[in-house]
């Protein structure tokens, strides 16, 4: 395979949708050399990466309504709604083994998206951050106003969604020259200014440009939608995105829609799957 990245966007629970896509390349077979995930995106990489077939689907379904997985009471006990520490320690080490060794092993570059408070910027780490405690990750899902401030290799970071929700011009930028996109919102889909500035201005005071870019953020979200189309027009991109109306919420916890969101990424990888694979090839 040439130069053929693959993004992944961030979505919360949306995230099953990617899901169904990756499991579905897991069953083909298909991997990359480089891939390039935000938040949700990055964290449902790891299991594809690690060869780990069902992983994902166990870990964001079966535990969905466990209350460390997400819960009001984990912001009174980690300030965090999504518990971290059940996530990335407990589930990985107690329940759903994650397989290290594949994943150290694979030859793929990986890179994880998150956002520097103090620039407001992205900044991209490597698939070595990825050790036992998955700190990397904490970091690119640690949602505003909803997860405290991850320390992490002499950055103050949170959600990289915040600064690039879908990092494909960071994929052309290293290089690649077409790329898969897996999408977890509609085509129609456009983002709304946010509804909560005052709350984020008086939360994040210390970090002001932080602020500017989570307050203009849907502005560089339908900003690369825009460029996503057109990438796609010019035969530059092949986008996988739900065919069926998304009805799952970022903190869902129905494990029917969730099923049913998995479902319909795998369903829609397998039926483009031909297509993805002239296009790699």
């Amino acid at each position: 395979m040439g130069k053929v990245g693959l993004v992944l966007e961030v979505g919360g629970m949306r995230g099953l949708y990617t899901c169904g896509v990756l499991e579905l390349f897991l069953e083909k077979e298909l991997y990359f050399n480089y891939i390039i995930g935000v938040s949700a995106g990055a964290c449902n990489a790891v299991s594809y990466i690690s060869k780990q077939k069902g992983r994902n689907e166990k870990v964001n379904i079966e535990f969905a309504n466990h209350w460390k997985y997400a819960s009001f009471r984990n912001l009174l006990r980690e300030k965090s709604y999504f518990g971290m520490n059940f996530i990335f320690d407990e589930i990985p080490n107690k329940y759903v083994a994650f397989d290290y060794n594949t994943f150290n092993k694979s030859p793929s570059r990986f890179l994880i998206g998150a956002t520097d408070c103090n620039t407001g910027k992205p900044v991209y780490l490597n698939k070595e951050d990825v050790t036992e405690g998955f700190h990397a990750l904490r970091a690119t899902a640690s949602l505003p106003l909803i997860s405290p401030v991850v320390r992490f290799k002499g950055y103050e970071l949170l959600d990289g969604g915040i600064s690039d929700s879908i990092p494909i011009k960071k994929s052309i930028e290293d290089g690649n020259e077409k790329n898969i996109i897996i999408l977890t919102r509609n085509k129609e889909y456009r983002k709304s200014p946010m509804k909560f500035e005052k709350i984020v201005k008086l939360k994040y005071k210390q970090y002001p440009l932080l602020v500017d870019t989570i307050i203009n953020r849907y502005k560089n979200y339908n900003e690369t939608l825009d460029f996503i189309e057109e990438l796609e027009k010019q035969g530059k991109a092949i986008v996988i995105r739900p065919s069926q109306e998304v009805t799952v919420g970022r903190i869902e916890k129905n494990k029917e829609k969730l099923y049913s969101l998995f479902r319909n990424g795998r369903l829609d990888a397998e039926n483009l799957y031909n297509k993805i694979h002239e296009f790699i090839n």
